[in-house]
């Protein structure tokens, strides 16, 4: 079953009330659940709870509290991806599996070679946002991440002093995300923005920017990627590289 987000000022003398609307429908209408079974609820300070239903009225579900803690589903630094939108299914896949992977943020990029236009991406960022807290629930996630408003390549590397920032671009790389990391070791609670383009790459223009500003151009390896495929891989693997390197 998936968690639900709750506010902690509902959590009183251990029973929650759940009575905003999203929650009762889905937990008393869609999940069809019962009195006596559990419920996963976590607040906006992470704390998570492990609860039994005790009362389904009209328009309220009541729970009783078996046991709390503090959530540890999330990673130990902010890891935010900084991607080309694609159409329609490929991008519903990249805004889901970025959020089942830890990811903080996803700020939608508009590049030379963007497949869609700057105003149907902010139509959909709503969307984006919706699909972001279904996987957030599913994947039982200390927080909620968020989908930020389009933006440009330009405003996305200005962020180099605050950020750690990677590139990923298969036909420029110079550099494998192994010895990236093995060289610039990621550590707890650093900022990283991943970059990753649309499937007709990067332009000319926007590669010199990263040369120009000193962003690393990293490689997945020999073979080329879809976009989406991407993500997923590059994602997965700098988790795996940074729990690795902390192991040793």
């Amino acid at each position: 079953m998936p968690q639900f987000f709750i506010n902690s000022k509902d959590v009183i003398d251990e029973k929650v009330v759940i009575s905003d609307k999203e929650n009762y429908n889905h937990i008393a209408k869609s999940l069809r659940t019962k009195i006596g079974e559990n419920l996963l609820l976590i607040d906006e300070k992470q704390i998570q709870y492990e609860t039994v239903i005790e009362q389904i009225s009209n328009k309220e579900i009541t729970v009783s509290i078996k046991k709390s803690y503090k959530s540890s589903r999330k990673l130990d630094f902010k890891l935010y991806l900084a991607q080309v939108p694609l159409r329609s299914d490929a991008q519903n896949i990249v805004i889901e599996k970025a959020t089942e992977l830890g990811a903080e943020g996803i700020f939608p990029v508009i590049s030379d070679n963007c497949a869609i236009n700057k105003s149907i991406v902010e139509k959909k960022i709503s969307k984006w946002q919706r699909i972001m807290h279904e996987a957030f629930k599913q994947c039982e996630r200390a927080y909620e991440p968020k989908c930020y408003g389009a933006t440009s390549l330009e405003k996305i590397i200005n962020l180099k002093n605050e950020y750690k920032i990677v590139a990923f671009c298969e036909r420029r790389a110079n550099l494998t995300l192994h010895n990236y990391i093995s060289e610039n070791p990621i550590q707890k609670d650093d900022k990283l923005i991943v970059i990753i383009g649309p499937e007709g790459g990067f332009s000319d223009k926007e590669f010199k920017m990263f040369e120009e500003n000193s962003i690393p151009m990293l490689t997945l390896g020999n073979l080329i990627l879809k976009a989406e495929t991407a993500v997923i891989i590059a994602l997965g693997n700098i988790i795996y590289e940074y729990e690795n390197y902390r192991k040793n």
